[in-house]
Order: C-alpha cells, then sequence, then structure tokens
C-alpha cells in the first residue's frame, strides 16, 4: 500500500490533476465540521460499499483525521481489488487544519 503524508496530498491538490478523488473516510459530523474542498465523504466502515464506484478514478486519496482509519479504509478497498488507492496515512485532517490550510 502505498502510503503519503497529509503534506504531500496538499502538493498534489495544488497541481489540480483530473479524474482523482480525496475520499474523507471521517465520520458524516466530522466531515461537516470542516473538509479538504471538493473530497467525498463516505465513513471507513462503509468504503466497501462504494468499491465499485471509485474504479472509475485514476487515484483515490483516502485520509481521515489522523491516518487510522484511512490506513484500514486502504486496506479494505485493496483487498476488493483496487490498485488506485492512496493512503493518506501519516498526518489528516488535525494536521491540515494546524497547517492553517483552507476547508469548507
Amino acid at each position: 500500500m502505498e502510503i503519503i503524508s497529509i503534506s504531500e496530498l496538499h502538493d498534489i491538490l495544488k497541481d489540480k490533476k483530473d479524474n482523482i478523488l480525496v475520499l474523507d473516510v471521517r465520520s458524516s459530523a466530522e466531515y461537516n465540521s470542516g473538509h479538504i474542498e471538493s473530497a467525498e465523504n463516505t465513513p471507513h466502515e462503509d468504503v466497501g460499499d462504494i468499491a465499485e464506484d471509485l474504479q472509475q478514478y485514476d487515484t483515490v486519496y483516502v485520509h481521515c483525521k489522523m491516518g487510522g482509519r484511512a490506513k484500514m479504509a486502504s486496506q479494505t478497498l485493496e483487498a476488493m481489488g483496487l490498485d488506485n488507492i492512496v493512503c493518506v496515512g501519516q498526518g489528516g485532517m488535525q494536521a491540515w487544519i494546524e497547517n492553517g490550510w483552507p476547508t469548507v
């Protein structure tokens, strides 16, 4: 499993690449309290339900608050055969906010 830091994700998102998805696997309440622009939300325990939909993206960046749930979700998706998953397992929304990066 490829694991990157939240800083690396921030740099990737500056380039505005096409056909990528930022998947926020925190709870709906956490997501609604602030998230990365254009990120979609599916709680980590439900990612298996959207695995087929995720196949359409070149890369899916999976993140959470600190990295633990992102790793679990990424493992689930890879076990289901997806090969386009990148886990943001070093930091997460907590570090994003601490760095003062924008949220919606």
